[in-house]
């Protein structure tokens, strides 16, 4: 199973997306994700993929329901959380990523299936966002326990 970690970051019911670049989701909108390297905290890799794709610094605000995902023969762990902007500095790697804007909710659930990666999970965010379906940060317990 692959941990999948992201930043859903909200200012002025608008959300920071990212045009993924990548071959299998060319030209596709997500949220800034990616999966999370080993002995990683979860939340450590959520702010290092949101970093790199966006360039904006942001702190964890919260936690929306964790998802699973089947995805071509592998298990994935969708962890989610929301944020909030601390120092927006939008660059990124035009290789991996071809834009980052922020795109109004309503445009988002308006979106088709073809413009969006992920359609099923990025629909239920904004829905998640919108019902207020989130939990304080701090149910996540971020240390490493060692066996």
């Amino acid at each position: 199973m692959r941990v999948i970690a992201g930043c859903v970051i909200i200012k002025d019911d608008k959300i920071l997306m990212v045009k993924e670049g990548k071959e299998s989701c060319y030209g596709q909108w997500n949220y800034p994700a990616g999966h999370v390297e080993d002995f990683e905290k979860i939340s450590e890799g959520a702010l290092r993929e949101t970093f790199e794709e966006t360039g904006c610094k942001v702190k964890l605000t919260g936690l929306l329901p964790i998802i699973s995902i089947d995805y071509k023969n592998e298990s994935h762990l969708l962890i989610r959380f929301t944020a909030e902007m601390v120092e927006e500095n939008i660059s990124y790697d035009g290789d991996e990523i071809l834009d980052v804007k922020w795109i109004k909710m309503d445009e988002i659930k308006n979106m088709k299936e073809e413009e969006l990666r992920g359609y099923e999970t990025a629909i239920k965010t904004v829905r998640d966002i919108e019902n207020k379906n989130t939990y304080p940060v701090e149910v996540f317990d971020n240390n490493k326990y060692s066996s």
